[in-house]
């Protein structure tokens, strides 16, 4: 049996990730089960190294452990070395290869929903892996203007040495309007629960001419971002198709299998009443 997983903080349990993959797996024939594993930050070394010990096929890596897993593989795609995040692992012997599949999903689910990017202007939030990921694949789409709004100017500065765009300090966007017509969440929130200073803040966003708001996020209760989507008459889309578009490149790099995307909505759609 094939034993893939996911790696992450405290968060790995509500990742729908291993019904998914698990789901693709029986329905490929491959006999292979796909495991959550909590992973403490001090122990992320060890888990990586548990990858070759106990020979797991594959793992998928994720908030909040995109970027520090970098020096712990061998080798890593151009696109994950360009990106400077990784969220797939594919063991070959010994040797862990690391890949980014975020960028292309976000791509393969903007396409999906019809929303063309070139010449548009997008305010992206977030600094971690999957805002790399983000800024990355809207440069290469040839978005106009890409904001990057951070709480540490730091970290949004490095996304922009990288790959271009105006950073911006997140505690002071509800000084002005922004007239984009994307905004992305590429942050691991999305409820008030969660941050109830990010609602806030969210809620007096001001967004002339916006017609996409993207959640890289899913199954959140109250989700602050549709909130704002449905207040302002601008169409919301959560991560679960971008969650499917990449899962399917993972596979294919794990398998070898080039699987269809409905493959892995149907999958993911088959568990939303259980959620």
């Amino acid at each position: 049996m094939k034993v893939f997983c996911i790696l992450s903080d405290e968060r790995a349990g509500q990742s729908k990730s291993p019904i998914m993959f698990s789901r693709v797996l029986k329905r490929q024939g491959i006999n292979g089960t796909y495991v959550p594993f909590v992973v403490k930050p001090q122990d992320l070394g060890q888990a990586i190294q548990s990858i070759r010990i106990l020979h797991i096929a594959g793992a998928s890596i994720t908030v909040p452990y995109k970027e520090a897993v970098l020096p712990m593989l061998d080798i890593l795609s151009e696109g994950a070395n360009i990106i400077g995040a990784v969220n797939t692992v594919v063991r070959d012997g010994d040797r862990l290869k690391g890949y980014n599949t975020n960028a292309i999903g976000v791509m393969d689910a903007l396409n999906e929903a019809g929303f063309n990017v070139d010449g548009k202007a997008a305010l992206v939030f977030g600094t971690g892996g999957a805002a790399r990921a983000v800024v990355f694949i809207l440069n290469w789409l040839r978005a106009a203007t890409i904001y990057v709004a951070g709480r540490q100017m730091e970290k949004t500065e490095s996304i922009i040495g990288a790959f271009g765009g105006e950073p911006l300090n997140m505690r002071l966007l509800s000084n002005r309007s922004w007239p984009v017509d994307i905004v992305v969440n590429a942050t691991a929130v999305s409820s008030r629960d969660e941050s109830p200073e990010m609602a806030d803040l969210v809620s007096h966003l001001d967004i002339p001419g916006c017609q996409l708001v993207f959640d890289l996020n899913y199954g959140r209760q109250k989700n602050f971002w549709e909130e704002l989507a449905h207040s302002k008459n601008i169409r919301f889309m959560d991560g679960l198709s971008a969650l499917a578009y990449q899962a399917r490149r993972t596979f294919a790099l794990w398998t070898g299998l080039q699987v269809p995307p409905e493959e892995f909505l149907n999958a993911l759609q088959e568990n939303e009443g259980g959620r």
